[in-house]
Order: structure tokens, then sequence, then C-alpha cells
């Protein structure tokens, strides 16, 4: 069986190593297998809720698209393309919104910071907050689902749009679905051992610390950028730790095994600053220096990116277009001349089984909820440490209901004692009988 792969790169400025080391070069590295299908888009409708800059949008679009030609992106092999070229994808948000209760949108994290942030300024919740961040998880689920993704590379810190889009996916199955998994549940990939490089001051390599070094600035400003890398004040011939140290570091992520045992060494015998900023300087410009000239070509023929964009959409589009319509279908929009297509009757029984749900955010530990089978919240966790405790926790519900919902109370961020709630409890103790 293939599996599908797909990655959302935003368009917003130039990259900088840090992007490079962790999510462009392994991503490049791992598009050859045989049995993946990988799809890579540019995600310049989500780049809007941040930039309302013509000018820059159209720039990040052209460089970004070049950055990762330029690293070896293999068009030809994958499928790269434009998010803003495929229209299907605003109209399967649309589809999935209107099965997306409100609740499930107001408790994602970007959201939820912002307006946290609102409450300590003493501002109204939602002041300055767009349409488009409050919508952003629907149409990244519309982003994945819309080409039957299996798996879904993200960080931590988008797990939780992850399990959102697995949410709206159960929610349209079970009302228009009638027994077909019409949408395609995706899985969160991440990577635990991702490289995060420090930048010139020791912190995390970001632009919104402004301490990065961009992927392909020339030469000689790659070259002041590492120099300018702030150290301690130990001379030549004293002893240097690499732990920590920003520059070893980087290093690491550009050496290999054996070069960097020997920069190890060298750090422990003394090594000058100096001459260690220069050895790192000549490891990564020479990794890069070919990229950076193939890059530099791009970016001079915009038409060339073009080109390669639009026949990427073209293939994306074949995939799309016959799924959507599919997916209108089965939700009523169709043409009126066919006949009426009668609706399977449910069973009521089965549409009232709830789903209670264990995962892990972004945060690293382990949390429940409990829904009704049409997705709505009725009762939340707080953290656990383990997957094992919150999994005994979800155990003890299944078995006692009621009894350890009172039991568990401390251990509950988000619930109301409604009638659905212990109507829910009741046929989740049922339901783990019967299994």
């Amino acid at each position: 069986m293939t599996t599908r792969f797909l990655t959302g790169i935003t368009p917003s400025g130039i990259p900088h190593l840090g992007n490079y080391a962790g999510a462009i070069r392994p991503s490049v590295r791992s598009q050859s297998g045989s049995d993946v299908d990988n799809f890579y888009f540019l995600a310049d409708l989500h780049s809007l809720i941040k930039s309302q800059n013509p000018a820059q949008t159209q720039q990040s679009t052209l460089e970004i698209a070049a950055t990762w030609i330029a690293c070896g992106l293999d068009t030809d092999k994958a499928t790269f393309y434009r998010q803003s070229d495929i229209p299907e994808i605003p109209q399967l948000s649309w589809l999935l919104t209107c099965v997306t209760g409100k609740g499930l949108l107001n408790r994602a994290h970007a959201y939820k910071a912002a307006v946290d942030k609102n409450a300590e300024a003493g501002l109204d919740p939602d002041a300055d907050v767009t349409a488009g961040l409050f919508m952003y998880p629907v149409l990244m689920a519309a982003d994945i689902m819309m080409f039957k993704a299996h798996k879904v590379p993200v960080g931590r810190d988008q797990v939780q749009h992850i399990e959102m889009a697995r949410d709206m996916a159960a929610s349209f199955n079970h009302i228009y679905g009638h027994g077909q998994e019409l949408l395609v549940p995706p899985e969160a990939v991440v990577d635990e051992h991702v490289a995060t490089l420090p930048g010139l001051d020791g912190r995390k390599m970001s632009k919104s610390y402004g301490n990065t070094i961009p992927l392909f600035t020339p030469r000689e400003q790659l070259r002041k950028l590492i120099m300018g890398i702030a150290t301690d004040s130990r001379m030549p011939g004293e002893p240097k730790e690499s732990e920590g140290s920003a520059i070893f570091q980087i290093y690491q992520a550009f050496a290999t095994e054996q070069e960097t045992a020997s920069m190890q060494q060298a750090f422990e015998a003394g090594i000058a600053w100096g001459d260690a900023k220069q050895q790192l300087f000549e490891h990564i410009d020479a990794e890069l220096s070919p990229m950076r000239a193939v890059f530099d070509e791009l970016v001079a023929d915009p038409a060339k990116i073009e080109t390669i964009l639009l026949q990427g959409a073209e293939k994306a589009r074949a995939v799309a277009t016959p799924y959507l319509a599919e997916l209108k279908k089965a939700v009523g929009l169709r043409d009126l001349r066919t006949a009426l297509i009668a609706v399977p009757a449910t069973d009521k029984a089965a549409d009232s089984v709830p789903q209670i749900k264990q995962y892990r955010e972004s945060d690293g530990q382990f949390y429940f909820k409990l829904a009704t089978a049409k997705g709505e919240l009725l009762l939340q966790s707080k953290a656990y440490a383990s997957g094992r405790d919150a999994g005994a926790a979800v155990k003890s519900l299944k078995l006692d209901g009621v009894q350890a919902l009172d039991a568990l109370q401390a251990q509950l961020q988000a619930y109301e004692r409604t009638p659905e709630l212990l109507q829910a409890l009741d046929a989740l103790v049922a339901t783990h009988a019967q299994d």
C-alpha cells in the first residue's frame, strides 16, 4: 500500500538554517521511497492571516518555491503546488465548516492565545482576531483531507490541528457517510529528533528573535554572520564546552559523525573561537553553495517557477476535482436532473454511541475527551504525565461511567453534569460491556 504524505509550507520570508536542517533537508531526503506518495504545497492562503502585504506575499511565494526546488525537491515525482491554485480546497473547507462545532474551534491554541493576550490587556476577547485566524484549523483540515493524506509531518505545536481534522472527518463521515469513510482521518507524524539550531545569540534560531542566518545569503555575508555568533571569553588553548555551544550545535547539523567527533576533541584541546567559526563556515558553505547557485537562477526566472507550480496544480486537481464532486454529491449538491438518492435508514442506537478519545498534545502531555457521536464535546480532561495514567482513567469511565466521573473530578478541566453527559456515560458503559 502506498502511503501519502502531505506537507504544507507557509511562504513567510526567506528560510534560515534552522528551517533547512529541521524541515527542508529531512523532507527532501525522505521523498524517494517507492511506497510513498508526497504532496507539498505553498500555503499562500494561510499566509494572508498574518500578512496583508501583497508584494511580500508574492515575493515570499517565489522565494520559498525556489528554496525547496534548489534544495532537491523532485517536482517530477512529488506533487508540488500552490494552495490558491486549487479552488476545491476552499470549497471543501466550507463543507467542513458546516459540520464543525464552534466549541471545537474555540479550543484551538492560536485562537486561545489571542483571546488570553487580549484578556491580559483588558481588551475585548476578540479584539483584532480575524475570522481567518479562527477558521485556520478548518482550512488546514481541508488542505489535508482534499488529497486523502494518511500522514502529515508536523511539529508538536500543530498536533492539535491534526486531531481537530480527525474530529471533522468523524463528524462528516457520521452525517454523510452512512457507513462509508468519505474523508480519510489523517495521522500526525512528529519527528522527535528534528534538528533545532541555535541562532546568533544562542537562543533558538527564529525570525521572531531576529537571530537567524538566512539560508541562501551570499557567501561573504554568510561568513560575516557566522563570525558574529556569540561565544564566551575563553582564550585559545583553554578547553571549551561543546554542550550548549551554538557553534558546535550548528556544526554538528552539517558534519559527519567523524567530523563531529574531531570537532569535539578540538574543543577539549582549546581551539580558538575564530578557528572553530571558520571551520563551521566552510562546512555550511560547502553544502549550500551549489544550492545557492540554483536558487539565484530560479529567483531570477519567475516564469520557470510559475510553470512548475501550474504543472503541480494540474496534477493536484486531477485528484481534487473528482473527489470534491464525490463529496458534493454526498451532501446533496447534485445535478437536479439525477434521480433523488434516498438516505439509508440509520441505526439510532449506533448514532447515540459517544466517542472517547485519548491523545497527546503539543506540550507532550496526555489527555482524553468524551464527545457525542456528532462530535459535540461533553468532557475534557486535564493533563496526564503518562499515557498509561490517561488510559487508566479512560478505562474507568468505560467500566464505571458516572461513578468514575465522581472519582475523576479533580482531573477534569471542562465538563457540565448535564443529562446528555450522563446518558453518554451510560451508553459508553453499555457499549464497552458488549465489546
